[in-house]
């Protein structure tokens, strides 16, 4: 990816700069790619409210998926310290922004993501960037959330992990059975969280308004 300069203006004369990033390599073989599809539904690619839409769309897509550029293990290595502390670290309420491998229609909702150290301890920020680079990828929610998982075992090596993803399917609200309200929850566990007081600690956390 590359950080580019494509606004409107410049902070100099309009006080508004844009900044993108996007492979200008492979933004316009998407982008003919997308303009493809709009003539396959019916629609004119050339009128004027779609001429640029392609290239919005490929430039789009290049962000929605940008966590196949990231390599989750070196978020969480960038900031391990060697700490003693042996209770539970959660992280909850972290937004989660995703597409379906299925049919690229979002999903979104919130995962709570906690380990209990052994030895190791990373950046509060850097388990919200581990759920990131892999929510930024087509997806499943359940793959996402061993996937979460299994990163923060492997690399840590906690004494134990739990994730809990509770997330909104368009492809259930917009299409297919259209139930609006639908929420999903999954949930993955090692370790110490295997065992059930532990588990129901966590969940009572998640669930608790502490602030």
């Amino acid at each position: 990816m590359e950080v580019l300069n494509n606004g409107i203006g410049t902070a100099e004369n309009s006080g508004y700069l844009k900044v993108e990033r996007y492979d200008p390599q492979t933004t316009p073989l998407i982008a003919a790619a997308y303009k493809t599809v709009l003539a396959n539904i019916g629609e004119n690619p050339e009128r004027e409210g779609l001429q640029n839409t392609p290239m919005r769309v490929a430039k789009a897509m290049q962000f929605l998926t940008h966590g196949y550029a990231l390599i989750p293990e070196d978020i969480l290595k960038s900031a391990m310290f060697r700490e003693e502390y042996q209770q539970m670290v959660l992280v909850k309420d972290i937004e989660v922004y995703s597409l379906c491998e299925h049919h690229l229609l979002p999903f979104f909702g919130k995962a709570h993501v906690a380990y209990i150290p052994n030895g190791y301890i990373t950046g509060l920020s850097k388990i919200a960037r581990v759920v990131e680079a892999f929510a930024r990828r087509l997806q499943v929610q359940e793959r996402l959330t061993t996937q979460i998982r299994d990163c923060i075992q492997n690399t840590l090596n906690p004494l134990g992990v739990a994730v809990v993803i509770e997330a909104q399917h368009m492809c259930m609200q917009m299409r297919g059975i259209q139930k609006q309200n639908s929420v999903t929850t999954t949930s993955a566990f090692t370790g110490a969280f295997l065992r059930e007081p532990t588990r129901e600690e966590f969940i009572h956390l998640i669930g608790a308004k502490l602030h």
